[in-house]
């Protein structure tokens, strides 16, 4: 249990409260880390997090039975008895903790609550709310990403932006955004950063990434640089493998390093590692537990690369938080013990641990604070490390206030505060608004864009089995094209997706319409070769503009991922980029009320029929795709235009 108690932490808060702004930002943080035993300070360097719960039966369960879960949206005892019991840091929320405004609101004042009670200091509240794609908030404003932010040509609208995703998390007692993405998303290839990266060029990444972080500061909530020192020259996602750049160190200085060093001078308080070895600048190895064979240690556990780069050359002085320690490329190489050595040595200050779904969960988070606090007892990590760790934590809390806070309780008026703000109509309509100004057409040949749909005509939206999810969103469109005057009747526009079984459906549907917008969505390089799983619907696709041709007839082609396929269609008479998309179950409402949706793809799909701008630039350029499918280092489109 934790040692230091209650009341002492409110004597500590009323002495310290009787003094001088001055004194107290220097003696707050001093007297809290006096008053912490060494165990406290490990558990305050360990960010926490409860996503899912399995119960297991006392009987247990067979080996290839399949344990039930359920989503954590509130505190069961095992956790409440976990936060009351250690003095963790922060934790870290996802999207199966979030429901709605009010339960959310609930769940976290419940989580700050209960760690108060147990005596232990305000937690960091985190979220990975990067805004498009990945926007653990479900029912928040989710934006339309980062490389559609770039495409608008103007950073305030990622300022705009990103004040609308702090303002909603302040709603909802979250303080800590784990965004801007500052990589640069300089190889097509990439599995993971793709479109949550700005650009491919590191002076428009770090342009933006400014304007991001004050939008997020405008409204009190800490930033997160990620993933240092660059995850956007990778082809291996590191959730499922162990990447590898082979950069110098000067050359990550003049390339991937730019937009990290300008948005850390610009004031960005926190940074997240990556999980990527660099064997030009980090020459230690390791023998992988999994394969026997000799890796190089990630970016995350390299005193050079954390420690002599970023903080020594580049003068950052904030929080150093870990990406997930449960990804592949650490648990796939490397023991816990080993783990917590060499991140904390290497100057990691927050670490993000593995996920507790079970009571066995918490028992290895236990075993991973005693093993800490035995390595630190005996030398192995170095205790002077840990100190500057709590202490910059510390820091980063009394500067946003969170020290000060003594009670979290949620009141009716901060639910219906949250209710009427997060997601509301208006920030909506302001992302929409973005969402046009990001839209890019790169092809517009024979008058294809924007189509001109005349009273009975029938134009076919059809979506590729890759963007199938998102067919909603065509019927959406169709609402606003009805709402705007565009078309008068909704059965003027049919919207169908393609699978492998309905070819020959889709190409009378084609034959009978007058016009044909396809929608496709790339999310990795098989999306682009007809031979896979991923893009087989690309040679449906091939065959319906050779049709339309023949016919004398036009067709536009939406990209809705990942850019790169606009060289993948280059028969096509209209390519327009949308940058982003996202699944939509339902519809809303005539309010906008519902689930939160990327309107990237519905502006792109009105702006089809006159119904929007597309005012967008390339904040990246595109490189032709070969006879193999396969993308090269030829550029078809160039960035900037």
């Amino acid at each position: 249990m934790k040692k230091r108690a209650f009341s002492v932490f409110f004597a500590i808060m009323l002495v310290v409260s009787t003094l001088s702004v001055g004194a107290k930002n220097e003696s707050q943080t001093d007297k809290l880390i006096k008053s912490m035993s060494l165990r406290e300070k490990v558990e305050q360097m360990m960010l926490v997090s409860y996503r899912v719960w399995k119960e297991i039966p006392e009987t247990g369960v067979n080996s290839d039975e399949e344990i039930p879960s359920v989503n954590v949206t509130e505190l069961n005892e095992e956790i409440r008895a976990d936060l009351m019991g250690h003095d963790y840091g922060g934790v870290l929320l996802f999207g199966e903790n979030l429901v709605d405004a009010e339960q959310t609101l609930r769940l976290v004042s419940d989580i700050q609550n209960t760690n108060l009670e147990g005596g232990g200091l305000p937690l960091l509240v985190t979220v990975d709310q990067e805004g498009g794609n990945v926007a653990r908030i479900s029912f928040g404003t989710s934006g339309i990403g980062n490389m559609a932010l770039a495409a608008t040509g103007d950073p305030s609208n990622a300022k705009e932006m990103a004040e609308i995703y702090g303002k909603e998390m302040g709603l909802l007692g979250i303080n800590t955004d784990f965004a801007p993405v500052v990589d640069v998303n300089n190889n097509p290839n990439n599995p993971i950063i793709g479109i949550r990266s700005f650009s491919d060029s590191p002076k428009m990444v770090a342009e933006y990434g400014i304007s991001y972080i004050e939008g997020l500061h405008e409204t009190g909530t800490i930033a997160t640089l990620k993933h240092f020192p660059g995850h956007g020259n990778t082809d291996t996602d590191s959730h499922t493998g162990f990447p590898l750049i082979d950069s110098t160190y000067e050359e990550l200085k003049e390339f991937e390093l730019i937009p990290f060093q300008k948005t850390i001078d610009a004031g960005a308080d926190m940074v997240m590692t990556a999980h990527i070895q660099y064997p030009q600048i980090e020459k230690e190895t390791y023998t992988s537990i999994s394969t026997g064979e000799q890796v190089y240690l990630p970016a995350t556990m390299s005193h050079t690369i954390i420690t002599d780069i970023l903080r020594k050359d580049m003068g950052f002085e904030g929080v150093v938080v870990s990406d997930a320690l449960d990804m592949a490329a650490i648990t796939g190489n490397f023991s816990y013990e080993d783990v917590l050595v060499k991140t904390i040595n290497a100057g990691v200050n927050l670490l993000i641990l593995p996920p507790v779904f079970d009571t066995e969960g918490f028992r290895h988070l236990d075993e991973m604070v005693e093993t800490a606090v035995k390595l630190a007892e005996d030398g192995t990590i170095d205790e002077h490390m840990i100190d500057d760790s709590v202490r910059r934590i510390l820091t980063l809390k009394e500067k946003y206030g969170l020290l000060d806070i003594t009670d979290f309780s949620v009141t009716e008026d901060k639910i219906l505060e949250a209710e009427e703000g997060v997601g509301n109509s208006i920030n909506r309509e302001v992302a929409w608004n973005i969402a046009n100004k990001a839209l890019t057409v790169v092809k517009n040949e024979n008058k294809a864009f924007p189509v001109s749909l005349r009273s009975k005509e029938k134009a076919l939206i059809l979506f590729a089995d890759s963007c199938a999810s998102r067919i909603g969103t065509g019927e959406l469109a169709k609402k606003e094209l009805v709402n705007k005057g565009i078309i008068t009747d909704e059965s003027q526009v049919i919207v169908m997706k393609n699978d492998k079984e309905n070819k020959e459906e889709c190409l009378s549907a084609v034959k009978e319409a007058d016009h044909c917008i396809l929608v496709y969505r790339t999310y990795n390089d098989a999306c682009l070769d007809p031979g896979t799983d991923d893009g087989f619907s690309s040679a449906v696709f091939d065959e319906i503009i050779a049709l339309q041709h023949e016919a004398g007839k036009t067709v536009v082609v939406i990209s809705c991922g990942l850019p790169y396929d606009a060289a993948r269609f280059t028969d096509a008479d209209a390519i327009v980029l949308a940058y982003n998309s996202s699944p939509m179950k339902e519809i809303p409402n005539e309010s906008g009320e519902g689930s939160a949706y990327a309107p990237n793809l519905a502006a792109a799909l009105v702006s089809c029929f006159g119904g929007g701008e597309a005012l967008g630039t390339l904040p990246v350029s595109i490189p032709e795709i070969n006879e193999d499918y396969q993308i090269t280092d030829k550029i078809l489109y160039e960035g900037g235009k």
